[in-house]
């Protein structure tokens, strides 16, 4: 015979000052926890968003990022030349050589910002789809012209239409800003390659983002590209690049959310298992009575333990509630393979509220355990006698 839910929700509402206390404390464990993980998930979805399952990004043999690469023109041309790499309306070969230099720029509110600055053909606006101008219009080839990701905007001075951007040892007119669904290009500022190369890296491109005839047949792509003496290069699907560009930090931040969260759960846990151990205490007459009546002491044990989880369900909603103005907050962190700064919103995803939900019902499981056990194994005599006390 189960004991009732109605007995528990009677109980929690006799005590409502410890059982919200207790409530609120799980509910900061699990607003931390979602924060700390909606901070991994952002920055990784960034990285993943830059780069597309059409393309495949070539770098020099052996470099492991775009800033340790470097590629011939002579190179660029044999690429583009593949009859795997698919071509625009006009017959062109959708290819992309770009060069790739980390710039150091003033940010509007104090401190420095290690800014990429990337170079493109305007064929990188038909490899890499997801590039939309916003304001302005795009730069044109020979001006001297840049167009630049929404987020810097925000966080860089003279980046206005109209404005001129200095690096490189001279000014650079900002006639456009873009978007690009949220990914780590956002955070660049583009230009013309031949204008940028000399200026930064001489006669030589960093990487060739190239799109593919056939998005199936990147293996044969990849291993063409590499075996061919002439190029030494490696390939790598464009998404995958990204996506583990993130890796290590990404699961940096994951262990920090957890660890955080772990020490934090802690002190909730043992609040729970105070708050559930005085319920136990000052209901022991009716222990002895649900006893007498012929509950099993595993049907007490499950009520006190449901009424902690109850206890924890509440806690892990506000705390739900409390993560959930965060979602799309802009913040910013350093991309360890390249050094330069990605901005990124936080991602408050379904799966991390129902995540954040598990926490905190374990939460309330390892804090009414214990109690509930002392609860269910009182000796029925003990528990008769404080009821007649």
């Amino acid at each position: 015979m189960k004991i009732p839910i109605l007995y528990n929700l009677r109980s929690l509402r006799a005590r409502p000052t410890s059982t919200l206390a207790t409530a609120f404390g799980m509910a900061l464990v699990v607003a931390v926890f979602i924060g700390m993980m909606a901070l991994s998930v952002g920055f990784q979805a960034a990285l993943v968003k830059t780069g597309s399952t059409d393309n495949v990004l070539v770098l020099r043999r052996g470099a492991d990022s775009e800033m340790t690469s470097g590629i011939s023109r002579d190179v660029a041309n044999a690429i583009a030349a593949y009859p795997f790499v698919a071509k625009d309306a006009a017959g062109q070969p959708l290819v992309s050589p770009e060069t790739f230099v980390v710039v150091g720029m003033q940010r509007r509110t104090g401190g420095m910002a290690n800014v990429v600055i990337r170079g493109v053909s305007l064929a990188a606006f038909d490899v890499r789809s997801g590039i939309q101008i916003t304001e302005g219009r795009t730069f044109r080839p020979g001006s001297g012209e840049i167009i630049i990701g929404r987020t810097l905007v925000e966080r860089l001075p003279n980046t206005e239409i109209g404005a001129s951007l200095p690096f490189g040892g001279r000014q650079w007119q900002v006639v456009g800003h873009f978007e690009a669904g949220g990914s780590s290009f956002e955070s660049e500022v583009w230009g013309e390659n031949e204008l940028f190369m000399p200026v930064f890296r001489g006669q030589v491109f960093q990487t060739i983002a190239l799109r593919m005839q056939d998005p199936e047949a990147f293996d044969g792509v990849a291993e063409t590209l590499e075996a061919d003496p002439r190029l030494g290069v490696d390939a790598h699907l464009e998404r995958d690049f990204y996506a583990n560009q993130g890796t290590l930090l990404g699961g940096l931040l994951r262990f920090m959310a957890v660890f955080v969260a772990g020490v934090m759960a802690i002190g909730a846990v043992f609040g729970a298992i105070n708050t559930m151990y005085s319920a136990v205490d000052s209901r022991a007459n009716e222990i002895g009575v649900l006893l007498t009546l012929g509950f099993k002491p595993r049907s007490v044990l499950a009520s006190f333990v449901v009424e902690s989880m109850m206890i924890a369900l509440v806690g892990g909603f506000i705390g739900c509630l409390m993560a959930l103005p965060i979602n799309g907050l802009v913040t910013s962190t350093t991309n360890w393979n390249s050094f330069s700064e990605v901005a990124f919103a936080f991602r408050v995803t379904p799966g991390l509220l129902a995540t954040g939900m598990s926490f905190a019902l374990i939460m309330g499981l390892i804090g009414g355990y214990f109690p509930a056990r002392r609860a269910a194994h009182k000796p029925i005599v003990e528990a008769l006698r404080e009821v007649g006390s």
